[in-house]
């Protein structure tokens, strides 16, 4: 399978870059660090071009820069970061509570740089696209749901990882949206399907409280459960389809920046 592949070939160069790393003692904490500055930077070219087409070029002004390249590029150095913190820490024996904590509430402040940067984008936009600016938050929002949902969760029950829109899925959709300056489709994407990934996790809370719920194979479960192929764990084929049609929607799916929001104000 296409996801079992690039997952095993993907986990196999991060142990041995961080056993390179463990051994020049770099430390999981300073790759975090590092990885927000990263994201950081992401950001401001996010504000500077989110809407823009790849261009050598910086002219201000233009519907083309080298902005949206950069914030892409940028974000795959943090992403790398962010899967080696956590392999430095366990094959270097450097896992403790605090780097824990401290990957963790990184991680939201990412997801803020990015949504953010996105927003001041089309609010500065000349002219300024309101319906934009309130996917951005709207993804931003869902994408802190999904974690503070599974936080809470886990202070009252075991484990809380079920749906589709975890962490890494939602940074390849940032990167592949970025890669085909295609951000609209983002927009549209993270602010509404990924609350649906948090709407699951407060029901299946709710059901392990009372006692009814537990995580189960698909493939041990009725037709109703096998025909949702977003409930499939990763390394599945419907897993891969799933995704697949993410990405596709990624690279294809165009929308006109129209302003929905003041269209229907009659502004």
């Amino acid at each position: 399978m296409i996801g079992r592949a690039i997952g095993t070939g993907i986990s196999a160069a991060r142990d041995a870059i961080a056993r390179r790393l463990v051994k020049i003692g770099v430390r999981p904490n300073t790759l975090t660090l590092i990885g927000v500055a990263f994201t950081s930077g992401a950001g401001f070219c996010y504000a500077a071009g989110a809407s823009h087409r790849f261009a050598w070029s910086l002219a201000a002004g233009s519907d083309q820069s080298v902005y949206l390249l950069f914030a892409g590029l940028l974000l795959l150095l943090a992403s790398a970061c962010d899967m080696l913190d956590g392999a430095v820490a366990r094959i270097g024996g450097a896992s403790t509570r605090f780097g824990a904590f401290l990957d963790s509430t990184t991680d939201r402040f990412s997801d803020f740089a990015v949504y953010a940067g996105i927003g001041v984008h089309y609010a500065w936009a000349r002219p300024g696209n309101v319906t934009f600016v309130l996917l951005a938050m709207l993804g931003f929002f869902a994408a802190f749901m999904i974690s503070y949902t599974r936080a809470r969760a886990e202070d009252l029950i075991e484990r809380c990882r079920v749906g589709y829109w975890q962490r890494g899925e939602r940074s390849a959709a940032i990167l592949i949206a970025t890669f085909a300056h295609n951000i609209p489709a983002l927009l549209v994407q993270q602010a509404f399907f990924p609350l649906l990934t948090a709407l699951r996790r407060l029901l299946y809370t709710k059901a392990v409280i009372e006692g009814r719920g537990r995580i189960t194979d698909p493939r041990d479960g009725g037709l109703w459960v096998k025909i949702r192929l977003w409930r499939w764990a990763r390394m599945t084929i419907p897993y891969d389809l799933v995704t697949g049609l993410n990405i596709a929607w990624l690279i294809f799916a165009r929308f006109e920046p129209v302003d929905v929001i003041r269209r229907l104000w009659g502004a």
